[in-house]
């Protein structure tokens, strides 16, 4: 990066050669789902049954997908500038909430689910990787994703 520029002009410059932090954050959620799926699946089919079971794992890909589709485009918008960084981090948050709803709306009324256990195992599923994800940032675990 080129530190002969003021914050304004490197805030409106694209950072093509960063690190894709995002990304990486994103990919570390999923491999963490491989432990916590099979978590909520259990739970999921111990207290609703074969159906509810088929429900959370259906809402934890949700979840994975959008925790994917959020560094993809977080990732892509930093590539490009500053600005559109922030408007992707503001706007896409309420996109991707939206894709939640919908997409689970759409699943629940083409298939029969088990809306309780659907619902629930999305959300613990989100909060869940979040947690760890976070906690594992703060420890420094992941020396690979230092951007300052």
């Amino acid at each position: 990066m080129d530190f002969d520029v003021t914050s304004a002009e490197a805030y409106r410059k694209p950072f093509p050669n960063a690190v894709n932090v995002e990304s990486l954050m994103a990919r570390n959620i999923v491999t963490r789902a491989v432990v916590v799926a099979p978590l909520i699946i259990a739970i999921a089919w111990m207290w609703r049954g074969s159906l509810g079971a088929i429900s959370a794992a259906i809402g934890v890909a949700v979840i994975v997908v959008n925790f994917l589709l959020s560094g993809w485009v977080l990732s892509a918008a930093a590539r490009i500038s500053m600005q559109l960084y922030h408007a992707a981090a503001l706007f896409g948050f309420f996109l991707r909430l939206g894709f939640i709803t919908v997409s689970m709306f759409a699943v629940a009324s083409v298939f029969e689910v088990d809306r309780r256990a659907l619902g629930i195992a999305a959300i613990t599923a989100f909060l869940v990787l979040l947690v760890l994800e976070s906690v594992a940032t703060l420890r420094g675990a992941r020396r690979e994703l230092e951007w300052s």
